[in-house]
């Protein structure tokens, strides 16, 4: 397999099978909490899709279905290779607090 392969699809009729098997056994997207629209083709938003728990980027296994849930598309794509509450505060509209974003520290100011 080569370094710029997709190990999701290195086995095709295995991942296939795997998200069937994720399609019947889930109805509630796993990060926002909502139901799916299973009849929804990609690249709509709402579709479905299948997340894994631990990213395929940080170790984890995309052919187990221990470590695969139901998302929709935009949740997955908010999430990326982070955490389900990194992408429920984006949902949230709540971003990730910057460095400018901090408050100044007034000790001493008075």
């Amino acid at each position: 397999m080569s370094a710029r392969s997709n190990p999701r699809r290195s086995n095709g009729h295995r991942r296939d099978m795997l998200r069937r098997r994720v399609l019947a056994a889930y109805d509630v997207c796993a990060i926002c909490g909502k139901p799916v629209d299973k009849t929804l083709r990609s690249p709509h938003p709402m579709s479905a899709e299948v997340d894994e728990l631990i990213p395929v980027s940080r170790g984890g296994d995309p052919l187990s279905f221990a470590n695969c849930r139901l998302t929709h598309r935009r949740c997955n794509r908010l999430k990326s290779d982070k955490s389900d509450e990194y992408a429920r505060r984006q949902l949230e509209g709540k971003a990730e607090p910057t460095a400018r974003a901090l408050p100044f520290a007034t000790v001493g100011l008075d």
